[in-house]
């Protein structure tokens, strides 16, 4: 091996710390307290609180993602012909955060005059969508530019996901906990499934109240901005295009891409499909537990037994990929969440409602699925960032993570559109306490069934990925050698 091969060896294969892994996953922490609470609440909130109507907001949140179709191949571009001291990626962190958790904010702000104003809340929500895209993609490329070490690579997807899943705990568990409690109409003692533990709450549905909504919320975005303040100053880039590399970049470069990188665009299907199950469930969750098993005070228990799968075996990952193998990793997690939206089913049946045994073993095993499928794919990115590579000889990362970028919200529209039309078709009044039968098959339909058939297609897609661990190490081993031509 010549000593030019060593020195790109040596700097690129750099063996993450714990502590460039943590900074690396607070970014991810941030944009969870972001986009989780978004994906989770903001439908509830519009058409609840906000009086804005549900097929209405369903098309809001379609045409602010079909903008997106033109706007992430500019931003990835953008990205990856420029950079600075500060690195290519990582300024962006700061650059586009503080804008975005300030915008995140004024999505729930109480002020009478824009109540149920469609233009507001489009406008604002556009936005944040499109300031979002300049956070999340340098912040995806990020992660390739880190290291090319493939267990570290496996070991950052791991931490990351275990911060973005201790966002998911703020957000699931203690965000509608504490908007709940901060309620004014309707407040009584109710107990709250966690051990026993009873809490004064409120009807938070309803429009009295916005002030609690918006005041967790802001403080939701503070915590925000000092974990992305946290990412950028941990994280070290070291995989990067160099000058000749990034001044050929072009938007055409985008489309090559989709067109010459196969793995790619397998990914990005599975992508699409695991953001779509994903955001269909998330979406309809706050209704399914407000109307279907009329358990709105649940939420925090339950969104804590959904955060601890993320949470506590993650770490186990990696060993779990190198027994089932790459593809029987995703087969084996995604049937576990099919079994658990099977018991969801069981919950929603009348006569059940009451059982909270079953909420937290039906959460459990399906959060334990979903946040292991759709959390390790995100350690398959850099390889196919690698395979762009030495395809196309540029290092396209920040356009490889806009065409991801893009597939997510193709998901991220239709899971969060189509199942506010789904409600709208089937009679949900959001004006009403309680919901007719048609309207709850409707909820529990698009909250079980139609993600469980997605996640089994899911399967299907990820038959089709080409790139073992093998095929990676070549890969590598390719890019070493080109690498160290260059130098020489």
């Amino acid at each position: 091996m010549s000593d030019n091969t060593n020195k790109v060896q040596q700097n690129e294969y750099h063996k993450l710390s714990l502590a460039e892994r943590l900074g690396y996953g607070f970014g991810d922490f941030a944009q969870n307290l972001v986009f989780g609470t978004v994906g989770g609440f903001l439908a509830l909130y519009m058409t609840t609180v906000n009086a804005i109507g549900t097929a209405t907001a369903g098309f809001i949140f379609a045409i602010v993602r079909i903008i997106n179709v033109i706007w992430d191949p500019m931003v990835g571009t953008y990205v990856d012909k420029r950079s600075s001291k500060a690195g290519k990626y990582r300024p962006w962190l700061l650059r586009a955060g503080i804008p975005l958790v300030i915008l995140a904010a004024l999505l729930f702000a109480p002020i009478p005059a824009i109540r149920d104003s469609v233009p507001y809340a489009f406008i604002t929500y556009l936005l944040l969508d499109l300031v979002y895209s300049v956070v999340n993609i340098p912040y995806g490329s990020l992660n390739a530019s880190l290291t090319r070490d493939p267990k570290s690579v496996d070991q950052i997807t791991t931490t990351r996901m275990m911060l973005a899943n201790g966002a998911n705990l703020l957000v699931y568990t203690l965000f509608p906990m504490f908007v709940q409690m901060a309620a004014p109409k309707d407040r009584e003692l109710k107990d709250t499934g966690l051990f026993g533990l009873k809490l004064h709450m409120g009807t938070y549905t309803d429009p009295s109240a916005g002030h609690a909504w918006f005041g967790v919320y802001a403080v939701y975005m503070v915590i925000g901005a000092i974990a992305l303040f946290f990412c950028y100053k941990l994280t070290k880039e070291r995989v990067v295009a160099n000058a000749e590399q990034s001044a050929h970049v072009k938007v055409s470069d985008f489309f090559v891409e989709f067109k010459n990188n196969k793995p790619l665009v397998i990914l990005g299907m599975f992508f699409m499909l695991a953001f779509t199950f994903m955001f269909f469930m998330n979406t309809v969750n706050g209704y399914f537990n407000q109307y279907t098993v009329d358990h709105s005070e649940w939420m925090g228990a339950v969104g804590l037994i959904a955060s601890i799968p993320g949470i506590a075996f993650a770490a186990f990952w990696p060993k779990l990929k190198k027994v089932l193998g790459k593809k029987g990793f995703f087969y084996f997690f995604l049937g576990m969440f099919v079994v658990g939206e099977i018991l969801t089913w069981v919950w929603s049946l009348d006569g059940m409602h009451d059982q909270l045994w079953l909420a937290y073993v039906s959460t459990f095993i399906k959060q334990w699925g979903l946040t292991s499928a759709t959390g390790f794919m995100w350690a398959l990115v850099p390889e196919v960032v690698s395979y762009g590579e030495l395809k196309s000889g540029k290092r396209n990362a920040a356009i490889i993570n806009a065409i991801m970028g893009l597939f997510f919200k193709i998901g991220f529209t239709i899971g969060g559109a189509v199942p506010l039309w789904f409600l709208a078709a089937y009679g949900f009044d959001e004006h009403a306490d309680h919901q007719t039968a048609l309207a709850v098959s409707g909820i529990n339909t698009t909250a079980i069934w139609i993600p469980a058939a997605l996640a089994v297609v899911a399967m299907i897609v990820m038959r089709f990925y080409p790139l073992s661990d093998k095929d990676v190490d070549s890969i590598n081993k390719q890019l070493d050698a080109k690498r160290a031509e260059m130098k020489a």
